[in-house]
């Protein structure tokens, strides 16, 4: 995933950056980076952030920045902000998204005047870096960025900082989010709509699909208006979204509530206690316990000192440990109880499976599991919030196809269906490999009237494979 951050403003807006570049590190690991416009012209930091969280790597920048435009980003992948110049002058750019067509788009760039580009390490071209090459083909900044909508296959919502404004972008079918805020002698451009609040801004819109503006200190200008199809991820309300964020007017911890309740209505499940796990897990968790009457408790507690970040490492085994290194148990609320445990979803079963026989271990008698959604199927083609390689890293794809064989792929629709039968033999085959005493998965009728907006504008297709 990632996340971006831009300010322009009459005074220094550095810390303004700074402060809200570093409330989107729930979104990614890897790097981190700002550019700012000011007296000197562009001054750029990027910094591997997989280590150390984003603030400690960037204090030296800091003090030295000065600028009145800034943009800042958390990247899962590329290195970014990128300085560029070209026929359309010189700017800055970050992006978020994924691009599916990439080859397809360096060859396009060729044959249209592109030369050459950079190689990251692994000799992966950067997808930023393409889409600069995209936007430079046509004769105006706006132009490239709605061009960049056209032509990727994927998602694809930027930020684009000239020595006079900031330009926005947000993806063709707003897949991902994209939020102006205002205060006096400034706006900012934020993806999480609560990473100004603390700076002093307040709302000031919501961009729509394909929509782009461009933003000065003194106003915001729409430069083309919004789209209508809009197919926002699903998955930012279950699990990526900070909870203190609003997608479309739906507000992040208020659907896991939401959520938790519709699990319990359809629960006959009794434990002793409700958990969840830490931290997308738990406010589902307390709207299961609010519904249900059973009591809400932490029976593990996570290790926030060293582990206050969400997300793992790109490596499976390393995963498996910080999975089990950030969550401390406590042992009064889990010796000879019955647990229910609500985690966000279930992608391989392996950091699941070991919690739960640790459970077991630590003397729990029961272990039920609800996932706060329904049974991933396919792989992310728009955001890669899953991290799989492969649709074969989901447990229910082997399944399928251990079931299935050659068949698998006409089946999937079947399965997907929460009234089949193969949807619950599938069930019944993770609980056992899985060691839960009971598994239900939220319904996806459940988990759309959850979110409540028009299910039309809502991206479902992990589960369901529907775009």
């Amino acid at each position: 995933m990632g996340g971006i951050f831009g300010v322009a403003s009459k005074k220094n807006c550095v810390m303004d950056v700074f402060f809200g570049t570093d409330y989107h590190s729930h979104l990614g690991t890897r790097r981190g980076g700002m550019a700012v416009y000011g007296p000197t012209g562009f001054d750029r930091a990027i910094h591997n952030i997989q280590n150390s969280p984003f603030r400690t790597k960037f204090e030296r920048d800091v003090e030295e920045f000065e600028g009145h435009l800034g943009i800042g980003c958390i990247s899962d992948y590329e290195p970014q902000p990128l300085l560029v110049q070209s026929h359309l002058g010189s700017y800055a750019l970050t992006t978020v998204g994924k691009i599916n067509n990439l080859d397809e788009l360096v060859e396009h760039s060729y044959e249209n005047g592109c030369s050459h580009f950079q190689e990251m390490s692994g000799g992966n071209i950067n997808p930023t870096e393409l889409v600069a090459s995209l936007i430079n083909q046509k004769d105006s900044i706006e132009e490239g960025i709605r061009y960049v909508q056209e032509m990727v296959d994927g998602s694809m919502t930027l930020l684009l900082m000239t020595s006079k404004g900031i330009y926005a972008g947000r993806d063709r079918l707003g897949r991902t989010p994209l939020f102006i805020g205002k205060k006096e002698d400034a706006f900012c451009v934020s993806f999480e709509s609560f990473a100004y609040l603390n700076l002093g801004y307040s709302d000031f819109k919501e961009l729509g699909p394909a929509e782009i503006v461009y933003i000065t200190p003194e106003s915001v200008e729409t430069l083309l208006p919004a789209l209508e199809p809009m197919r926002i991820c699903s998955f930012l309300w279950v699990y990526y979204g900070y909870p203190t964020s609003t997608y479309e007017g739906v507000n992040v911890e208020q659907m896991r509530y939401n959520c938790g309740d519709l699990l319990a209505r359809r629960d006959d499940a009794n434990p002793d206690i409700v958990a969840g796990v830490p931290d997308s897990g738990i406010a589902h968790a307390i709207g299961y316990a609010n519904r249900s009457g059973i009591p809400f408790a932490r029976p593990f507690i996570k290790y926030t000192p060293t582990w206050p970040r969400s997300f793992m490492p790109p490596k499976q085994s390393d995963r498996n440990l910080i999975a089990k290194m950030k969550l401390i148990p406590v042992d009064a609320l889990i010796r000879n109880k019955s647990l229910l445990l609500i985690d966000d979803s279930i992608v391989r079963g392996t950091q699941l499976r070991e919690t739960t026989e640790f459970l077991y271990q630590s003397g729990a008698k029961e272990v039920h599991i609800r996932p706060a959604c329904p049974p991933l199927l396919f792989g992310c083609k728009y955001l890669n919030f899953s991290r799989s390689n492969s649709e074969m890293d989901l447990i229910t794809r082997r399944i399928i196809q251990q079931r299935e064989g050659e068949h698998a792929e006409e089946m999937l629709q079947d399965y997907a269906n929460p009234d089949s039968d193969n949807y619950k033999e599938m069930i019944e085959e993770i609980r056992k490999q899985l060691n839960f005493t009971t598994l239900c998965y939220h319904r996806l009728d459940d988990l759309i009237a959850s979110i409540g907006i028009s299910p039309c504008k809502l991206c479902t297709y992990c589960w369901n494979g529907k775009e």
